[in-house]
């Protein structure tokens, strides 16, 4: 660990396979000892929330799979998996709307990811800063119980 943040060797391991002319080369691959510790749907996603690292903003949730959180981990940008489209995305790479990582944890269930994000531009699809500025519920503000 760096800083808090886990190091590429850390979470890169890598699998031999053979190249079309039979020389064995390397293929990186999430870390088994991170890949055992999710939990993951049916579709072998996990949920990923991606928030603001120096406000914490929450600005979107995005769905992750094994090599999804690799490319996060060791790229320094976010990648997710669409499950509209069935492809993987680098945010950003089609918006100019970049997330650059600054840090991955993972839930106590190892069901979610918070990965904190440096967010360039808005987070949202439609333009929002974030998913979760367009449309606030009503809802009753509660508080704790006097002691």
């Amino acid at each position: 660990m760096v800083g808090g943040i886990a190091t590429l060797a850390e979470v890169s391991v890598t699998r031999d396979r053979r190249s079309t002319n039979g020389t064995t080369i390397g293929e990186a691959m999430l870390d088994p000892a991170i890949a055992a510790r999710l939990k993951r749907d049916d579709k072998g996603l996990v949920a990923a929330i991606a928030q603001q690292y120096d406000t914490g903003e929450v600005l979107m949730l995005g769905w992750m799979d094994d090599e999804a959180l690799h490319r996060t981990l060791t790229t320094g940008r976010c990648t997710y998996w669409s499950r509209s489209r069935q492809e993987y995305w680098v945010k950003g790479d089609t918006s100019g709307h970049y997330q650059w990582v600054k840090s991955v944890a993972l839930d106590c269930d190892g069901d979610a990811l918070v990965v904190k994000v440096d967010q360039v531009g808005a987070a949202c699809h439609t333009g929002d800063r974030t998913c979760f500025d367009a449309d606030v519920l009503e809802a009753v503000s509660g508080q704790p119980a006097a002691s």
